[in-house]
Order: C-alpha cells, then sequence, then structure tokens
C-alpha cells in the first residue's frame, strides 16, 4: 500500500497533484498522526515517519550531504563500484542499474563520466529519485552529473527485455536484501523506513537472466559480503570488501 501525499506548501499544491496522479498517491488535506507519508515542502519531497520518536525524513539529496562527500572523497574509479564496472583508465560504460532506488551508486557512476539509466519499479522511490533528480539539475555543481542520469519508472524485467534503446555495456544490480534479525545487520533508522515502505526485491533472482541477455559487457551484481548468489549463478569473478560484494557476469 502506498503512502499518502501532503503538501505542506501552497505555492507547491499544484506539483503535488501533478504527482499524486503520475504515481498513484492520494493526495491528503492534512498530515496523518501515524504511520508515513510523503511530504512535499518548499523545497523537496520526503518520506516521512510520523509519531513520536519517528526517525529523519527519506530524501534524494545529490548536491550536499554523503553524496557531496563522496563525490569529492570517495575515492574516484578506486571504488568498489567503479572497479566492478569496468571504468578502467579513461572508459566511461554506459550503465543501467537496474534497481535504482535512491540512486547513490547511479550518481557515483554519472560523476565519474558515465551515462546511466535508471530503472524503478517503486512509486515511492521513483518520486523521490525524481525529485532529487530535479534539485540536482538546477545546482550549478553538479547539474552536468545530473544530466548524465535518466529516470525510468517500471518493472525492471519487462523494461530490460522490451529495451529499444542502445544496449548498455554494463548492467547494474543492487536488489533490496531482506534484512535480518541480528543487530549487526540493522541500517540506520531512516533506511529502515524506507525498506519498511518499499520492501525488499523478494523477487530479484529473476532480474539476472534479462539483464544478462541485454547487456553489452557485463552483469555487476552487488550483494552483502555473505550473501548467497543471486539466482544461484556463479559469477565471472568477484570483488570483496568489508561489509559487500560485486559478482561480475562477463559476456
Amino acid at each position: 500500500m502506498l503512502p499518502p501525499l501532503f503538501c505542506s506548501s501552497s505555492e507547491r499544491h499544484a506539483h503535488a497533484q501533478q504527482l499524486a496522479a503520475h504515481y498513484g498517491f492520494v493526495l491528503l488535506d492534512a498530515l496523518p498522526e501515524q504511520g508515513h507519508a510523503l511530504v512535499l515542502d518548499a523545497h523537496k519531497l520526503a518520506l516521512c515517519s510520523l509519531g513520536k520518536g519517528a526517525p529523519g525524513p527519506v530524501f534524494v539529496d545529490f548536491v550536499g550531504g554523503a553524496a557531496d562527500w563522496r563525490r569529492k572523497h570517495g575515492g574516484g574509479r578506486g571504488q568498489g563500484v567503479a572497479k566492478a564496472c569496468g571504468l578502467k583508465g579513461g572508459s566511461t560504460p554506459h550503465v543501467l542499474d537496474a534497481t535504482a532506488g535512491l540512486g547513490r551508486d547511479a550518481f557515483v557512476l554519472a560523476s565519474l563520466g558515465c551515462q546511466v539509466d535508471m530503472l524503478e519499479r517503486s512509486p515511492v522511490a521513483a518520486s523521490l529519485l525524481a525529485d532529487g533528480l530535479l534539485r540536482a539539475q538546477a545546482s550549478d555543481e553538479v547539474a552536468a552529473i545530473a544530466s548524465r542520469m535518466r529516470l525510468h519508472h517500471g518493472v525492471a524485467s519487462e523494461l530490460m527485455q522490451a529495451w529499444a534503446a542502445d544496449r548498455p555495456e554494463v548492467i547494474y544490480l543492487d536488489p533490496m536484501f531482506p534484512e535480518t534479525k541480528t543487530k549487526s545487520a540493522l541500517s540506520k533508522k531512516e533506511m529502515q523506513t524506507f525498506q519498511q515502505v518499499v520492501g525488499a526485491d523478494a523477487d530479484a533472482d529473476a532480474l539476472l537472466l534479462p539483464a544478462r541477455a541485454l547487456a553489452a559487457c557485463r552483469v555487476v551484481v552487488k550483494r552483502p559480503r555473505h550473501a548467497p548468489l543471486l539466482a544461484g549463478a556463479k559469477p565471472s569473478y568477484s570483488l570483496e570488501g568489508d561489509s559487500v560484494r560485486f559478482d561480475i557476469y562477463l559476456g
């Protein structure tokens, strides 16, 4: 069930109506006291948990915060995602991120020069990502990066099978992994909110076959380090970090 949408800015009510019509949100006149809601204020769209002791809002920010730090200090092409996607020397492949989520890795790849097509089926995640892209496009500092990112809202397996544009050289898969009950596996409270609303990608195994059929060079699957292989398929090789693993399937 989708969270409702509330607009706290009278100047953006028309935009809120457009969001509700495009993504299927119910537009409310008042903010609920509990649960979750999307809130559009004068500056951004955010997913908010409501009630006493609720965690902070979830929104996409490509201009500041963690994205800004990672762009400036994250290690450039030495980062695991860059190595896994084959960014060697001056190579900047066209990447299709089939599980875009909040667009964090997509932004890293775009900041390194890649054209990135992002697929996202969740209306909540897609609306937050679209809002973040609009703000990034209005920023002199990152507008050029945002121009290399294109969002497609729909089911990834269907979009990949019907893909009519140029074949991406790399397809990147980072499906939402179901959280375990162990404390060490719990993410930040804000991300727990996002996972509660969007849900895990229980059908993630079904993405590998169409991804391998479409990708011109490689498919990259990001997993928790000790997670099972996607669809049980052995990769060509893997790159392991402290907490994550990149499984690479070549040609």
